[in-house]
């Protein structure tokens, strides 16, 4: 018997009456009733099923956008479904981009190329379509990679080259510029890159490079903020060959020079260095890279005019340069000091026949270290990168770990 509590409740007596069918209905046992609800419904149907919601497409940005900034981001949303496919193009060439998860949202990874038109076309798993046309902006200065040494067609260099980058702009945004720039090597060793003035921007490695291999530079800059108003306008790939590991050693005080090829000894020549009698005719000392050659070089006493003491205007030579400061390897026929004493202005002179040899066997980038002599090299004269300690080179970047 099913006991209900009335206290202080005023229901009516109708109310009452179906409270009780309800009540003696719920405690029934036995087989349920198969006879139809009341307006003739059936109790086992669940009524029509619902239509499948179509998905909701958002694009950005938006339809007839712009002056659009280069590195803004293309942003492609589904609500209520996922999208099957993303493909915003322009001039024939895709955006790269990539899907999340759950592949409702698209987001582009990389920068567009300004003064260019984007179309955007969507299609959504269900065969929702959307789509969207803008433009980017014209920049008021257009940054471009002016040049990249060494990378000169077929040229192999040695294994301490520099990559030297020289851009077109005055880069403010040295940070983003330096992000957008990368290395590849086949066989890789630290490096990293040192802004040496608004425009031109070094990459020296940790160690020499490992010889007999290619080394891919690519600057990424299309559609990077460079400045105010300044975005790159197209990326630039350079490829750079490293060849045999080729070490010029040079003892000033024993008056030899001992050349390495691969680690093996392939040449050693009699040589003159500066007589050092002043700091103008003191050859450096240090690690040097060959920056060039000539032959003849013309070689001109610098400071000096015609008729002042120690001016010399001469044609020189199979001269291989190594520093800004005047420095070559060249061919003289003054064999009597070879071997013997430095007598020189600074050079590093050689008998013609050995000196022809070096000439045509040098590499730019490859290694020229000097010892014996007072006169220290600056890491910043010529190409004397390798002076500088790399952790204190690495100061340099304008990424700072």
């Amino acid at each position: 018997m099913l006991n209900v509590e009335r206290r202080g409740l005023k229901t009516p007596l109708a109310g009452l009456a179906l409270a009780a069918a309800m009540l003696a209905t719920s405690c029934s046992s036995g087989t349920p009733s198969t006879e139809p609800l009341a307006g003739g419904a059936d109790s086992s149907s669940s009524g029509p099923s619902a239509a499948p919601a179509t998905p909701t497409i958002k694009i950005s940005p938006a339809e007839g956008g712009a002056a659009v900034r280069p590195d803004k981001k293309v942003v492609v949303t589904a609500a209520g479904g996922a999208l099957e496919e993303v493909t915003v193009e322009s001039g024939g060439q895709q955006l790269e981009g990539d899907f999340d998860a759950r592949r409702t949202k698209w987001v582009s990874t990389v920068p567009m190329k300004p003064s260019s038109t984007y179309t955007v076309s969507v299609r959504a798993v269900d065969g929702t379509t959307a789509s969207s046309t803008f433009t980017t902006l014209k920049p008021k200065l257009e940054l471009a990679v002016a040049d990249v040494t060494p990378s000169i067609k077929g040229e192999k260099v040695g294994v301490g080259a520099p990559i030297i980058v020289t851009f077109n702009q005055q880069v403010a945004n040295k940070a983003g510029v330096e992000k957008a720039l990368e290395v590849q090597a086949e066989k890789p060793v630290p490096g990293a890159w040192r802004w040496i003035n608004d425009s031109t921007v070094i990459y020296r490695t940790a160690k020499l490079w490992p010889a007999h291999q290619k080394v891919t530079f690519t600057a990424r800059i299309k559609g990077v903020q460079g400045g105010k108003d300044m975005y790159g306008v197209k990326d630039l790939t350079k490829v750079i060959r490293i060849g045999a590991a080729q070490i010029a050693t040079v003892d000033t005080r024993k008056h030899k020079m001992i050349v390495k090829r691969d680690g093996k000894i392939v040449q050693t020549m009699l040589i003159s260095a500066g007589k050092a009698d002043t700091r103008e005719y003191t050859t450096t000392s240090g690690i040097h890279l060959a920056m060039g050659k000539a032959n003849p070089e013309r070689m001109i006493s610098p400071g000096r005019k015609k008729g002042d003491p120690g001016y010399y205007d001469l044609m020189i030579g199979h001269a291989v340069r190594f520093s800004n400061s005047g420095e070559y390897v060249h061919a003289l026929n003054n064999v009597w000091a070879q071997g013997r004493q430095n007598v020189s202005h600074g050079c590093v002179n050689a008998r013609p026949d050995q000196a022809k040899w070096f000439y045509d066997q040098v590499q730019r980038g490859d290694v020229i270290t000097i010892t014996g002599t007072t006169r220290e090299l600056e890491w910043n004269n010529g190409w004397g990168f390798w002076q500088m300690p790399f952790k204190q080179w690495k100061k340099g970047s304008a990424i700072k770990a």
